[in-house]
């Protein structure tokens, strides 16, 4: 394991104790989001009421996943429809309404969800009937008049504004100034009937918990025939069959699930990433010229041949001469001389000695000393 990689794992650990820290000490809030899921615990959730459907409708219930416009591509023999706050589209809607007119029942605790051209078609407006923070619903009907529901947390207050005639008010809403408004109706569509409830509250978790509100839930129902109740629930099918339903359900499990997943990701990031291979340091090439030319000079200086020297210094001299100022070097006289001294500026004087060293050097009998090859040496450079 490498350095990086430890530093790394100890800013993850320190990160997980502190997101556990703060997890710890977080206080536990309430969702109160009105969501009408039949999976929901959560106090405006479907979770008990989903438990108890069956015992409530005798074993007759069948509860379908599938939208209305599937499940009746094939004809139904009569039956009791339960839709609560279940939002379709319009061809399932005109599917039911079709299922009715032949006869069957439909129960529609709905708040929102139904579109205004179904509800000018069955025959009723809703809207907003009270803006009160406390609703009480109770029945009309007289075998039910002790039986009621009291709406304390966030009731919508939706009611009828308008209701065609020869339609059944069946409940109301009672606010604090003994006002009422309908809220709860009947209506003869066809061969069978349509019932409307406007306050679905009364069947989720929160009300259906406290004492004594079961039995207004049991009074709304008891309309309906006793036969097989199709309770048409939104995704319920697609929620039961995700694996990792229970485990996002549990805000514990799905906090730490989130958490493995944010480690792993780290992880691959940091040690799973392409590694750079180590390359060799790769020294420049040394420029040997100048070694060679060492080498040369020193052999030279070892055999103290300065006669030879003296001709080869000479014939570079002469060979740069020639190339870069355009002079003739086969005779050394006058005009040779006047000629160097003219493109070079340099004095006469320094001109005919560097001849005078040239033309000893030229000479294979003329005795060299250490001195000569030296000044030769210090005239030419000066020179050119």
């Amino acid at each position: 394991m490498n350095k990086t990689f430890k530093i790394y794992a100890i800013i993850f650990i320190i990160v997980m104790v502190i997101l556990a820290l703060l997890e710890v000490n977080k206080k536990e809030t309430t969702d109160w989001r009105k969501n009408f899921d039949v999976n929901e615990k959560s106090p405006f959730g479907l979770f008990v009421f989903n438990n108890e459907a069956k015992a409530l409708f005798k074993n007759n219930l069948k509860k379908v996943g599938q939208t209305p416009y599937e499940y009746y591509q094939q004809k139904k023999a009569v039956h009791n429809i339960v839709l609560i706050e279940n939002k379709i589209d319009d061809q399932s809607w005109k599917k039911i309404l079709d299922q009715v007119s032949a006869g069957s029942d439909a129960m529609l605790i709905v708040n929102r969800s139904v579109p205004k051209e179904v509800s000018d078609s069955i025959g009723y407006y809703d809207s907003d009937i009270s803006f009160e923070e406390e609703n009480v619903l109770k029945l009309t009907d007289t075998k039910y008049k002790n039986d009621f529901i009291k709406l304390d947390k966030f009731p919508s207050g939706r009611g009828f504004s308008f209701i065609k005639p020869g339609v059944e008010i069946l409940g109301k809403t009672i606010e604090k100034k003994n006002i009422d408004q309908a809220n709860f109706i009947m209506i003869k569509y066809g061969k069978g009937h349509i019932f409307v409830h406007c306050e679905p509250l009364f069947l989720t978790n929160y009300y259906l918990l406290k004492s004594g509100n079961v039995k207004y839930a049991q009074d709304v129902f008891s309309y309906l025939p006793d036969r097989e109740t199709v309770w048409f629930v939104s995704d319920d099918s697609k929620t039961s069959q995700f694996f990792m339903r229970f485990v996002l359900s549990n805000p514990a499990l799905k906090y730490a699930w989130w958490l493995f997943l944010g480690g792993l990701v780290l992880f691959i990031f940091f040690n799973a990433k392409r590694k750079q291979r180590v390359v060799p340091v790769t020294e420049t090439l040394r420029n040997t010229s100048v070694d060679f030319v060492k080498s040369i000079g020193n052999l030279y200086l070892q055999e103290g041949d300065f006669h030879d020297m003296m001709a080869k210094k000479a014939q570079y001299f002469f060979n740069k001469v020639r190339m870069d100022l355009l002079i003739d070097t086969q005779n050394l006289d006058s005009e040779f001389a006047k000629k160097l001294q003219l493109k070079t500026g340099k004095t006469i004087e320094m001109i005919n000695e560097a001849i005078e060293l040239i033309k000893k050097a030229q000479d294979p009998y003329a005795s060299v000393m250490k001195e000569d090859l030296a000044r030769i040496n210090t005239l030419l450079d000066e020179i050119i």
